[in-house]
């Protein structure tokens, strides 16, 4: 399976708590909802195609907590693309959790390069991360993503985790897809390639 990651992200780069305000209340953050005002049904389609091409979710332990309080959480997935995927598909959540998880589906995974990359020569299509910023980072660490889509919304959070730390690691993305929905939030989807390369400008 290829691995591939979706992560809703502010243009200054914060992924916390896009869903709404009590979604992600850690650190004392209260911004959360940021997404919401520009997710209209444009960004709806581009997110059930995603989930579409998915065989199995691999999630962060703070991420898998959030989404099994809510898709979990649901007596009835009905014909919702996403709400299916969670309730039929192999979930893995990357853990050091001692008890078995509540959430049918759910395998843990021990947080380790050599589990990853076992699981990811499983038949099928696409291994799938959302959200789970801290488990991305990982994943690039130790060039493990073979592809990263950010969800840009139109809004300068001010607070909150942020996708990329300052200073993180360096790695070379090479931008295979892109569309701005009507509400402004651009798709953008990156093979991900090892190391940047470096240049100088020459002024003439």
């Amino acid at each position: 399976m290829r691995l591939t990651s979706t992560v809703f992200v502010s243009v200054d780069g914060v992924y916390q708590g896009p869903g709404g305000p009590e979604e992600d209340l850690s650190g004392g953050f209260t911004r959360g909802g940021w997404l919401v005002p520009h997710f209209d049904d444009e960004l709806g389609s581009v997110m059930d195609g995603i989930f579409g091409r998915a065989d199995a979710f691999l999630l962060g332990r703070h991420t898998y907590d959030i989404f099994a309080a809510s898709w979990g959480a649901m007596a009835d997935p009905g014909d919702d693309p996403i709400a299916v995927g969670f309730a039929t598909l192999p979930k893995y959540v990357v853990s050091t959790m001692s008890t078995t998880p509540s959430w049918a589906g759910t395998s843990v995974l021990p947080g380790e390069v050599g589990a990853v990359a076992e699981l990811k020569r499983k038949p099928g299509r696409e291994l799938q991360v959302h959200g789970s910023g801290l488990l991305v980072r990982w994943l690039l660490a130790n060039e493990l993503l073979d592809e990263l889509t950010l969800v840009v919304a139109p809004v300068v959070v001010g607070a909150g985790r942020r996708l990329f730390p300052d200073p993180g690691l360096e790695t070379a993305l090479t931008l295979t897809g892109s569309r701005t929905t009507p509400a402004g939030v651009g798709v953008l989807t990156y093979q991900v390639g090892g190391r940047p390369e470096y240049g100088l400008i020459e002024v003439e």
